[in-house]
């Protein structure tokens, strides 16, 4: 089967990643997919973020930039990329390199053999892993330096984890990662309402809910979720803004079961 693919990469201040993930995306596609484009939508970055997008138009024709003007927010961010998707099927992904192009790869293989499905790329399922940390990694010590050592936040990594799990024992939906925020599918299966309502990453959470109560079928693809290449998470990287970045998540979970 063919598949003709909308990628959509929300981002702030992301330049330096962008520069090797567009050229990445571009290159599978000659294998995987017969036509592709890339939306960058851009949530008011301070970055080179424009001049790099500006310079590989040059080469890439079906690449997009959008400036969004209003408050920045990233499930509005990936809503105005999927809305303005001109593609059958539509994918989304972080543009700081941890969302790995074998896990694109692996995800459209997926897709292509169950196109009427919603395709989740997954940490907690086999072959998944969470950044630079294995399922089944024998050497946690060291998993937790490779996580040290990168632009990533240990605590970050361990209770994002941690809040994974809790979320899931609330919602009864089928899916180990409940916030993957990688996911690919038949856009006519994305509706604004679950963006519209989130404030970060929980908007994943109603998007679940969302696809279960239109019964459509999620499978869920394990990949390894590299730590950041370059940049400052959006996540923050203090205990205090980390548990108030998590109030949205079970305020969505409390949501979804009521």
């Amino acid at each position: 089967m063919q598949i003709n693919l909308s990628v959509v990469l929300p981002t702030i201040n992301e330049a330096e990643n962008l520069q090797f993930l567009i050229p990445n995306i571009y290159e599978i596609s000659k294998s995987y997919i017969s036509t592709i484009e890339i939306i960058v939508v851009d949530d008011g970055s301070t970055d080179k973020t424009e001049d790099v997008i500006l310079n590989l138009q040059k080469k890439y024709k079906n690449l997009k930039l959008i400036k969004r003007t209003q408050q920045p927010s990233l499930p509005m961010s990936i809503w105005e990329g999927v809305d303005l998707a001109t593609q059958e099927f539509v994918m989304w992904l972080d543009a700081d390199g941890s969302m790995t192009i074998d896990g694109v790869k692996s995800m459209i293989w997926k897709l292509k053999q169950n196109p009427t499905s919603i395709v989740i790329g997954s940490r907690f399922v086999e072959n998944g892993g969470y950044k630079g940390i294995k399922k089944d990694d024998s050497n946690i010590l060291s998993a937790i330096r490779r996580v040290y050592v990168s632009e990533d936040s240990v605590i970050a990594v361990l209770l994002s984890k941690i809040f994974n799990s809790f979320i899931r024992l609330f919602i009864n939906s089928g899916v180990k990662d409940v916030t993957s925020g990688f996911i690919v599918g038949k856009k006519e299966y994305f509706s604004e309402m679950p963006f519209k309502i989130a404030s970060y990453g929980d908007y994943f959470i109603y998007l679940i809910r969302d696809f279960k109560s239109k019964n459509i079928n999620m499978i869920e693809v394990g990949y390894i979720c590299e730590t950041r290449k370059s940049g400052v998470s959006k996540s923050g990287t203090e205990f205090k803004i980390l548990f108030k970045r998590a109030l949205p998540y079970f305020r969505a979970a409390f949501k979804v079961i009521n």
